[in-house]
């Protein structure tokens, strides 16, 4: 079975910047880290693949310096690893972002089952994992807590509600996004960085996935961005000290009077 766990290299937490003409990420030069919830997709697939056989593939869209979450994937265990990297990708949003990966999964072609995190911390939309599915015209189980069965043919997963979990029966090839709970991501051995030092990546460009040059970057992404601002700073809290009748009493009065605020 072939496992291809779609990944994003992401800015660190406190290094976020916005490029202030296009309002798009800015990724050159900045530190940067796999999607935290990536990284217990590569778990999952590396289980799987140890459970059934097969191979697992990591996949990334970005710039050429996103090859180092490549190499870390490689170093945890995964097989192989490919960038799709070109110009015409800059500014893309989760639309042309998952037509690109879709165009690039159909030149992998082979897959079984296709695993993203549930969403990436930089945007937070959880929308690229369904839409790949979409372009594909795949099934998708989304906010998988666990992979209860699985063969060369179906598998069988929970997902997470809001009020509790479903269980899902799925035909394979599928579209999986995971969350946090379905397992505990392995730290990369000192063997896997140094076979993954040496590993070769494979590199595609748009013409490579042939993908249609409309579909692609700033021009292909619906999205327009028309004003970016940053939050307003958080208030100070304020601590109500004294007995708990009194404590009590004066938290009712102060949420009575925000909630007089806030209707006025």
């Amino acid at each position: 079975m072939h496992f291809v766990v779609c990944i994003k290299q992401v800015p660190g937490t406190h290094d976020v910047r916005i490029n202030p003409e296009t309002y798009t990420l800015m990724t050159e030069g900045v530190e940067s880290i796999i999607n935290p919830l990536d990284m217990y997709a590569i778990e999952e697939a590396l289980r799987l693949r140890d459970r059934l056989g097969g191979s697992v593939t990591a996949l990334t869209m970005g710039v050429p310096q996103a090859e180092s979450a490549l190499r870390e994937a490689l170093a945890m265990g995964v097989n192989q690893a490919i960038l799709v990297s070109d110009s015409a990708f800059a500014g893309s949003d989760t639309w042309a972002t998952s037509y690109t990966l879709a165009k690039a999964l159909e030149k992998i072609g082979d897959y079984s089952v296709i695993l993203f995190g549930k969403q990436a911390s930089d945007g937070d939309t959880a929308q690229v994992g369904p839409s790949v599915a979409a372009f594909l015209d795949l099934p998708q189980i989304t906010y998988v807590r666990k992979i209860e069965e699985i063969d060369a043919s179906r598998l069988v997963a929970e997902r997470v509600l809001e009020s509790g979990y479903e269980v899902i029966e799925s035909p394979l090839p599928c579209v999986l996004t995971v969350i946090k709970e379905i397992n505990e991501p392995r730290l990369p051995s000192l063997k896997g960085k140094m076979a993954a030092r040496k590993a070769e990546i494979v590199k595609w460009s748009a013409s490579d996935i042939a993908a249609d040059p409309a579909m692609l970057g700033l021009n292909g992404s619906p999205t327009k961005i028309i004003k970016l601002t940053p939050p307003p700073p958080r208030r100070g809290g304020e601590r109500i000290e004294g007995e708990p009748d009194e404590i009590a009493r004066k938290l009712a009065e102060k949420l009575r009077d925000i909630i007089i605020e806030a209707a006025s």
